[in-house]
């Protein structure tokens, strides 16, 4: 059940160590719009309704929750870029993908937010310095102070995770 929940592996931040390393994530994060419309474009409603594991969300789910979710990390960046360690609002993910949008919604919605997003914020990635990017927030449920540095690397990580989620429930099905 592990790997039908971490399809690449649970999240682990490694130190940025360069600016080619950051290149590389920003450069990763910019594809996922992409990647992922890729994946779900030819899919049938039936298809786009199925869990990825028991107990999961659906296909549909998964995309309108990338896009809810890569939105509030944009604002995160946001406030982070333009107040003192700012306490972030956390939302109910999970409760999120039960609203009727998130549940039964179009996914074309979300597909195309989350490439103007992206497109957004690329712009504030590649401007963003070295010191910037070591600014950070502080997360209440988890109690953690989160750089940008990290946030970059976590969402990255985050669009991956979840199109390997749709990804391997494609290749189990044979889709």
């Amino acid at each position: 059940m592990k790997e039908l929940q971490y399809p690449i592996g649970e999240f682990e931040y490694i130190i940025i160590e360069s600016d080619d390393e950051r290149l590389m994530l920003i450069e990763s994060l910019l594809m996922i719009p992409m990647i992922l419309r890729a994946e779900v474009e030819e899919l049938t409603d039936e298809q786009l309704d199925t869990p990825y594991r028991p107990g999961g969300w659906t296909i549909r789910q998964v995309v309108h929750h990338l896009a809810d979710s890569h939105l509030n990390a944009f604002v995160r960046f946001k406030w982070t870029l333009t107040e003192i360690e700012p306490t972030i609002k956390p939302y109910e993910e999970a409760m999120w993908a039960e609203t009727f949008e998130g549940k039964l919604g179009d996914i074309s919605l979300s597909l195309d937010l989350l490439e103007a997003l992206h497109k957004k914020w690329e712009v504030l990635l590649r401007t963003l310095t070295d010191d910037d990017y070591e600014k950070a927030y502080h997360h209440p449920e988890t109690g953690s102070r989160v750089t940008l540095n990290e946030a970059l690397a976590l969402y990255e990580w985050h669009g991956r995770h979840h199109i390997a989620h749709i990804t391997s429930l494609k290749q189990r099905m044979g889709w």
